[in-house]
This record gives C-alpha cells, structure tokens and sequence, in this order.
C-alpha cells in the first residue's frame, strides 16, 4: 500500500481504493481476510479512526464483510462490484464528459469511435 499525505485525495478514501486494487490484483481473493485496521494504522501510521472509515465504505459497497471478533474479509463477488463500481465512474467521470466535448464542437460519434479507436492504435 502506498499513501499520498500531501495529496487532495483523503486518507479514508485512499484505505479503500488500496484495499480495492489489491482485490482487483488478486493479492486479496474471496474469503481472504485483509490486514486489520489496527495492522494499517501502525504500518502506514495513520489514524485507526480513519482507516476504519475507508474500511466501512468497502462493507457498505458489499466488498468487505466484518466478522466479530476476527476481522473483515473480502466477500464473494467483490472483485466483479469493484469492477462494475469503477466502470460505472469510468463512463461518469470520463466518458460522459468527452462525449459532451466532442458534441460541443461538431464530432460525430463515427469521427469520436475514430479518434479513440486511434488512440488505442487500432488505425
């Protein structure tokens, strides 16, 4: 796990988006139990408060389960929400936004599908 202290992104947010590529990557698999907040908190030195924060998202987004007493482990069927989750944010955050672009100034759909097929160097 790497974390940017000085960055605009808060510390919250960056526990669950490293806990959600590590699920992506396969070092957390289902069923596997991730390190606890207290284990992050000391490595990383942030606040267990603020690690517990980014681990609660992960159990509302249904990837993480807590387990009483034994700690939180990754749910069946997390690798694909994440997935969907970060599609989903894809097509809001980045297609949307060039679609809109490209209509502002007269593409058409055939001439953006160009350009990104371009841009992947497919001609």
């Amino acid at each position: 796990m790497h974390f940017d202290f000085d960055g605009t992104t808060p510390l919250y947010l960056q526990v669950a988006e490293q806990i959600e590529e590590a699920i992506l990557s396969g070092t957390y698999d289902a069923g596997e139990q991730v390190p606890s907040t207290t284990a992050i908190s000391r490595e990383f030195h942030i606040n267990p408060a603020t690690v517990l924060k980014g681990m609660n998202i992960l159990v509302d987004r249904k990837v993480l389960e807590k387990r009483r007493g034994m700690g939180m482990f990754v749910l069946d069927g997390a690798r694909e929400r994440v997935t969907f989750n970060r599609r989903t944010d894809f097509f809001e955050q980045q297609v949307s936004p060039l679609v809109e672009a490209a209509k502002q100034i007269g593409l058409t759909e055939a001439e953006l599908a160009a350009l990104i097929e371009r841009g992947y160097g497919i001609k």
